[in-house]
């Protein structure tokens, strides 16, 4: 059985801002570090063996703080889990987007990538982790759109309507019959 620990990125300025972030690369806010502080304390109660990362740096730096407290190197940055390519839209909020394309944007050509795309790319890349190392517990730091899109592919009918929220952790679990998801989008951590 392998055990795969999805979390999302810590915060960043655009987060806050509503902007979309999609390849641009964006740092942490001194939110985001003490949200990535919060998963790794959580974490450290925990075995796990690897840490891969997004190559995109909010989620490096989230993998980064996770890694000093486990005491595991990062195994690996996978461009396969960054995020989807907000295309036109990115680094933009709603109202910039209605302001430049009006309230139809949406059904506009904006050059995102397709979510058939993002089940592919992200669902191929956490199955040749998992394949790396089976039977091991594995932690992936990506982003929210890649991850419940990748999550659309791996555990079909799972629930992934609800957004996932900063340095939350879901975990899927990999054994002969397939993926099954055991939680999702916990940010416990966040609460104490």
């Amino acid at each position: 059985m392998t055990t795969i620990g999805l979390i999302r990125h810590g915060s960043t300025a655009w987060n806050k801002e509503g902007r979309i972030q999609g390849h641009t690369d964006n740092p942490l806010d001194e939110e985001g570090l003490r949200q990535a502080a919060a998963i790794a304390e959580r974490l450290s109660g925990e075995q796990w063996d690897y840490i891969y990362s997004s190559d995109l740096l909010r989620a490096v730096q989230t993998a980064e703080v996770i890694s000093k407290r486990l005491g595991i190197p990062i195994a690996g940055q996978v461009p396969g889990i960054r995020e989807m390519n907000g295309g036109l839209i990115e680094g933009t909020t709603e109202d910039e987007r209605v302001q430049r394309w009006g309230s139809g944007w949406k059904s506009m050509d904006m050059g995102l990538e397709s979510d058939e795309s993002g089940q592919q790319r992200g669902s191929r890349a956490i199955e040749e982790i998992a394949a790396r190392h089976p039977g091991k517990r594995i932690l992936i730091v990506s982003h929210g759109a890649i991850l419940r899109s990748s999550l659309r592919k791996l555990v079909p009918g799972l629930d992934v309507g609800e957004l996932l929220k900063n340095t939350s952790i879901t975990h899927i679990v990999k054994d002969d019959s397939g993926w099954t998801c055991a939680l999702y989008n916990c940010v416990s951590h966040m609460e104490a």
